[in-house]
């Protein structure tokens, strides 16, 4: 399925709209401008060289303010790669980046050898957060003469749909009417304690056996560790040795609640665009109510206050507070009593909104497992708040998201536009010129009239 990447010519990198006036916007244009390859944007130049799936789509709703066309050229190149059986690849890889320069390489994914992967591209066989619908809609509104001139829905559109039929045939083992992940990356929060006890069963891979490139640009203070990392060598090499099938028992598989209310999210941006390109909205209505209902039914915790992961091998909830738990209140249609404990859970001890905390961390800030310095084990992203921003806004919370919105500029700006940043003082973390960031800052202050 590589014919959507050759349809349209590669935007050139003079062609983006004048430079917006101020310091902040103006940086974050720079940022995105100096990580576009010619056809997509990369997370970053050192730790990140290749196209990620979900960054993509937050590249592309930050994009659609500077330039909608290359906001549209940045989903195709991404679904020019997507796999026979539906499935998008969390990683498309530059083919002049050398394998050294980041780990698990193409030579370790080896996916031109699985029958439904794409011939000519290599990419990785797993997949990442499924946003992508809701950005290609987000895109198409902010130019809709020029996304229907390109025919940029009618072609995106069976892809996605594709996409979303992937994840709900083949990633329900359970069949309770909600998708499984079975790799922490596929969940896009890497290394969340909530995946500790689902992975205390898989052996690890030793160290001497893999060479990680991320310890080359990143601090190993902020990585995952060796043994966490050997974990996810072995499930992804084990996935690979088995072609890439789902209908095999998996060692890793969890009902991730910020994975399914995206994919719920989606779902219902997908039912918007079937109405633009003339197909039936119904069944998509219908497939996001569903799975609206799923994720109330099995995952909601009310004495937590917030959604939970499910181990779907060992069959138990996975008691830990997680931003991924959160993420529900970008759906809006949840029961008004739900809504309510998201709010307060937010704002609580736990995650300290507007209290201890000016952005909301990616893990309970009370856990003994809790490190606002390691990846996805504590420190706040740009991307989850930007999801919780909104979800603060469709639920009345007005000046909650207002705060939070102006929190994350602050932030952005001060850090260099980090990966992730410490909750409590908005020091930087991880890389710095990161996409995702300067595309949260940019669609902020375009929402806001401020660009």
């Amino acid at each position: 399925m590589t014919a959507l990447a050759r349809e349209t010519p590669v935007d050139r990198p003079k062609e983006h709209a004048p430079l917006p006036g101020t310091g902040l916007a103006r940086a974050a244009v720079q940022v995105l401008l100096g990580n576009w390859t010619g056809a997509s944007t990369i997370p970053s130049p050192t730790l990140y060289p290749h196209q990620w799936s979900w960054d993509s789509a937050f590249i592309a709703i930050g994009l659609r303010h500077l330039s909608p066309r290359r906001a549209q050229r940045e989903l195709e190149s991404l679904f020019g790669a997507q796999w026979a059986d539906g499935r998008v690849p969390q990683i498309v890889f530059n083919p002049r980046v050398p394998n050294a320069a980041y780990f698990p390489s193409p030579d370790f994914w080896r996916s031109g050898r699985t029958a439904p992967a794409p011939r000519g591209l290599d990419t990785s066989g797993i997949v990442q957060p499924p946003v992508h619908a809701l950005a290609a809609l987000l895109v198409h509104e902010a130019d809709p003469g020029t996304s229907r001139a390109r025919g940029f829905l009618p072609r995106l559109y069976p892809r996605l749909a594709a996409w979303h039929a992937y994840l709900m045939d083949r990633r329900d083992p359970g069949g309770r009417g909600l998708v499984s992940i079975v790799h922490p990356w596929e969940a896009g929060m890497d290394n969340s304690p909530c995946w500790d006890e689902p992975l205390s069963a898989v052996e690890p891979v030793p160290p001497s056996a893999f060479r990680r490139a991320d310890l080359t640009g990143g601090r190993a203070s902020e990585r995952p560790t060796d043994a966490d990392y050997g974990r996810y060598v072995r499930l992804a090499g084990d996935y690979r040795d088995g072609g890439y099938r789902d209908d095999a028992p998996p060692a890793f598989a969890v009902e991730d609640p910020g994975f399914n209310a995206l994919l719920t999210a989606s779902e219902y941006a997908l039912a918007a665009i079937a109405a633009h390109v003339g197909a039936d909205p119904r069944p998509h209505r219908e497939r996001a109510a569903a799975l609206s209902a799923a994720l109330v039914g099995h995952l909601w915790d009310a004495e937590y206050g917030m959604f939970l992961c499910h181990d779907a091998v060992a069959g138990r909830r996975v008691y830990g507070r997680s931003v991924t738990g959160l993420l529900p209140l970008v759906l809006p249609d949840l029961p008004a009593e739900v809504t309510r404990a998201l709010l307060r859970t937010l704002a609580g001890p736990h995650f300290g909104l507007g209290s201890t905390t000016s952005l909301v961390p990616s893990f309970d800030l009370l856990s003994d497992a809790y490190d606002p310095a390691r990846y996805w084990r504590g420190p706040a992203w740009f991307n989850t708040n930007w999801l919780l921003r909104r979800g603060l806004a469709t639920h009345g919370a007005a000046g909650a998201a207002r705060t939070l919105g102006e929190a994350m500029l602050e932030a952005a700006g001060t850090s260099s536009f980090a990966e992730y940043v410490d909750p409590r003082t908005a020091q930087g973390r991880g890389t710095r010129d990161f996409s995702w960031t300067a595309a949260v800052v940019v669609d902020l202050l375009a929402t806001e009239g401020r660009y």
